[in-house]
């Protein structure tokens, strides 16, 4: 059996500190190595939400040494989705990618509080995107 990951997948948003983090968190610690995982944003902030990174500690997630990157390119081709999180057109589109977009708060500002609701949001997206990309490599065996 082959050790390559099913898929990769890119969260992005806009700032690639709060919600595409968390999202890329929650997917790394639930598929581990299944799934390349990537994230990155079109305007790049200096940090990770300090909040965001709390209340993914409460999940049991240490995002403490995660860092925004700039959403690039190669790191859209490199990926077989691309899940965008509020960063609108500066999203490359390549054929042969799945995009979704998901409308999720913004958690930039917000306290621990705020920010539990939309981790736990994210973490039923990731879990069906999970689902979705077990489903299609079992429909693809022969």
């Amino acid at each position: 059996m082959s050790s390559a990951p099913l898929a990769s997948v890119l969260f992005v948003c806009v700032h690639n500190a709060g919600r595409s983090q968390m999202a890329a968190g929650f997917l790394q610690h639930l598929a581990g190595d299944r799934i390349e995982v990537r994230s990155a944003g079109s305007v790049p902030g200096d940090r990770v939400n300090p909040a965001a990174v709390e209340a993914m500690t409460e999940a049991g997630i240490d995002m403490s040494a995660a860092r925004p990157r700039i959403l690039t390119t190669e790191a859209v081709q490199a990926s077989d989705y691309v899940i965008t999180m509020g960063c609108g057109d500066a999203c490359p589109v390549f054929p042969g990618k799945k995009y979704l977009d998901w409308a999720l708060e913004d958690p930039a500002g917000k306290g621990v509080d705020a920010v539990r609701p939309i981790r736990d949001e994210i973490r039923t997206r990731v879990e069906a995107l999970i689902a979705e990309i077990d489903a299609t490599r079992e429909a693809r065996r022969p």
